[in-house]
């Protein structure tokens, strides 16, 4: 019997030769754990997501020749000695009752690494590198490595194949004129230039058999300009599936597409609109992708025809028991992906190992365990921003006693600022989940509590947690105390009114987080989606090649005229994420707000605020503004660390109150997390 909260979530899904237990397909991720010998590690990583329910996990990719690595040593199939590895892998999952399908993923012109090859001799504008052209025969040379990979992977033991023929890889360059200018048989007119893609599979089917996974992974919209029509993107499709495809999956946009597709700015399923229109023109099922996390948001998307199945790939990072909760009507206990990169794709794209900023147990499966404790000990820990709620949390899951002290009259720190700023919403998922979990966990709380290193001495605690967050640090700015200066900590708390003209002191994140919540004055256009695709220029492929507007329609004008200062002379938002980074420099530049460097701060005075250039203190030149915003940087808050320290009681400190370089969440977490494994 289906439950009934989620009946089209959890249906299973008849695929002839085999079932799927639910429609949740775990997306791939590459997170390292593919490369090089960790066996060990991808096995735990991938039997926590199977035992979880998952209906069908898709590994990171691998590539089916060196020439296809992402990058030097990268995860490769191409001898059944490396199958044979695998099949430890399959083994694992299968005992937990899980399929499991592998990727296989050709990075054509997209490859890290000096021997890149692709349709035509045109570089990447995200590598270093340019390719090879291939010959006629280089092109049969690549489909016979995937079909030789899939074929390995069946040997391996697992369910089927994802071939990636999305996001700008080998197999996308070949079917957009922008990347494909041959004029043999492997381009031209789109026939031609779709027919590697379709011989790949044809050839995978033959050579697989009938009761094997294969999946497509489709560009459903290319967001580059001059990407696929509307009208190829379906011949395409329609001819997969009449290669022998058993599932479609969905892509959205290429790497170097300037559209943001995964970031925690997207609204939800921004893009289950473009799968819903492929699902009139194929039969075989077809899953949809792209910022969904929570149960009730995929069953909606099912319930609506948009696709068969949901991908969810970063959700599983953040909790691999995800289904296993919606089935178990526990869904306000799962621990949400909040869209933030900062763990997972930042990570990737630096050559780190991913995990995930709410759950760093993601990726370190083997080595961050939260066991029960043998000897149970009352512990307090001061500060419920994300460092000490994180602590407290795993502290009081390992069967310790647990105080959590906030002075504040609610628990989340400086979280509570970052989820008002537009775009960062889910933010409030992220506290929900803490609040939820300080209940279950019994973790007494103490709001509105500001304890004092007496008290705790009094109280006779087995240690002391210090997470007393940051403090703003003082810019030194003459005339600062003037009434039209404020910190980033009123302006975010609403606790000043801010004029039309405004200047910002900083340009780090907290800088950036100040300047979208004053352009958009409390408005996201993150919760409306025909606003968002109207600000990015999305449309619908069958109007523009791509799904990219001609011209892009600009925002309402914002009632506030921002500036954005900084004393280095670099880009601003320089060390913002990897991955997320420019598109809060878009945002902000499509908001007209003008960003300013190398900028000497000299005085505050009713007349505004003066700044100069350089070293030399050159051009001086006053602002004419109505408010100056001080975010100008922190410091670690932690008066309360030496007097306990001095009582002899044992303290740690974590989170901002350790170190206080930006509001660094992600750190904060994983910090207080692995203090409280070990404590």
């Amino acid at each position: 019997m289906i439950e009934s909260n989620y009946p089209h979530l959890l249906a299973p899904l008849d695929l002839g030769f085999t079932t799927l237990k639910n429609r949740v397909l775990m997306g791939s991720m590459h997170t390292g754990l593919e490369d090089g010998n960790q066996h060990d590690r991808l096995i735990a990583y991938f039997v926590e997501r199977a035992r979880g329910d998952v209906g069908l996990i898709i590994t990171g990719g691998y590539a089916p020749n060196r020439a296809g690595w992402v990058k030097p040593f990268a995860g490769k199939l191409t001898t059944r000695s490396e199958a044979a590895k695998h099949r430890r892998i399959t083994n694992a999952v299968h005992a937990e009752d899980g399929k499991i399908a592998m990727q296989i993923l050709h990075a054509g012109r997209y490859a890290y690494h000096p021997l890149p090859v692709a349709p035509s001799r045109i570089r990447s504008p995200i590598t270093p590198f340019t390719p090879r052209e291939l010959s006629s025969a280089g092109v049969e040379n690549q489909i016979e490595a995937f079909v030789r990979c899939a074929k390995l992977a069946r040997e391996a033991g697992y369910d089927g194949v994802e071939i990636m023929g999305s996001e700008g890889y080998f197999i996308n360059e070949f079917l957009v004129t922008h990347t494909n200018q041959r004029t043999d048989e492997w381009g031209g007119d789109f026939s031609q230039r779709m027919r590697l893609p379709v011989e790949i599979v044809a050839r995978t089917r033959e050579a697989v058999g009938d009761d094997f996974i294969i999946i497509y992974r489709l560009s459903m919209i290319d967001l580059i300009p001059d990407g696929n029509s509307w009208n190829e993107t379906v011949m395409l499709a329609k001819a997969i599936e009449g290669a022998g495809a058993t599932i479609i999956n969905t892509g959205i946009g290429w790497h170097e597409a300037r559209v943001p597709t995964i970031a925690t700015s997207v609204p939800r399923g921004a893009f289950t609109w473009v799968t819903k229109k492929m699902k009139r023109e194929v039969t075989i099922p077809l899953v949809t992708s792209n910022r969904i996390n929570l149960p009730a948001t995929a069953e909606q998307i099912l319930s609506d025809g948009c696709a068969d199945m949901v991908s969810l790939a970063r959700p599983m990072l953040a909790d691999a028991e995800f289904v296993k909760k919606a089935r178990e009507g526990r869904a306000d206990e799962i621990n949400v992906c909040i869209a933030c990169n900062q763990a997972c794709l930042d990570h990737t794209f630096s050559n780190k190992m991913s995990s995930c900023l709410v759950n760093p147990r993601a990726c370190h499966e083997t080595e961050l365990n939260y066991v029960a404790t043998k000897t149970r000990k009352t512990f307090a820990v001061v500060g419920s921003g994300p460092a000490g709620l994180s602590a407290a949390l795993v502290l009081a899951e390992r069967g310790h006693e647990v105080d959590l002290y906030e002075g504040a009259a609610e628990i989340g720190g400086q979280l509570n600022m970052a989820k008002v700023i537009p775009g960062k919403e889910e933010f409030h998922e992220m506290l929900r989940y803490f609040k939820r979990q300080l209940e279950l966990k019994q973790v007494r709380v103490h709001l509105s509590t500001r304890i004092v290193a007496d008290d705790l001495i009094a109280k006779a605690h087995d240690g002391v947690i210090v997470a007393t967050g940051v403090v703003p640090r003082d810019p030194e700015i003459d005339g600062q105390d003037h009434p039209k200066v404020l910190s980033y900590i009123d302006v975010l708390r609403g606790r000043a009114a801010v004029g039309k003209r405004v200047a910002i002191i900083g340009a780090g994140g907290i800088g950036f987080d100040v300047a979208e919540f004053l352009v958009h004055d409390g408005h996201s256009p993150t919760m409306d989606l025909d606003e968002w695709l109207a600000e990015w220029g999305v449309v619908d492929p069958a109007e523009a090649r791509g799904g990219i507007a001609r011209e892009r329609s600009r925002p309402e004008a914002s009632a506030r005229e921002v500036t954005l200062l900084q004393r280095k002379a670099g880009k601003h938002g320089a060390n913002l994420g990897k991955t997320t980074g420019w598109i809060h420099r878009a945002t902000l530049k499509m908001n007209n707000v003008q960003m300013i460097g190398n900028v000497r701060y000299e005085r505050i005075s009713d007349e505004g605020l003066l700044i100069s250039y350089g070293k030399n203190h050159e051009q001086p030149t006053w602002l004419d503004v109505d408010n100056v915003v001080l975010c100008a940087g922190q410091l670690p808050q932690r008066e309360l660390q030496a007097p306990l320290e001095s009582a002899g009681m044992p303290t740690h400190v974590i989170g901002g109150a350790d170190v206080a370089t930006e509001l660094d969440a992600k750190r904060a977490i994983d910090q207080g997390s692995r203090l409280a494994a070990r404590l």
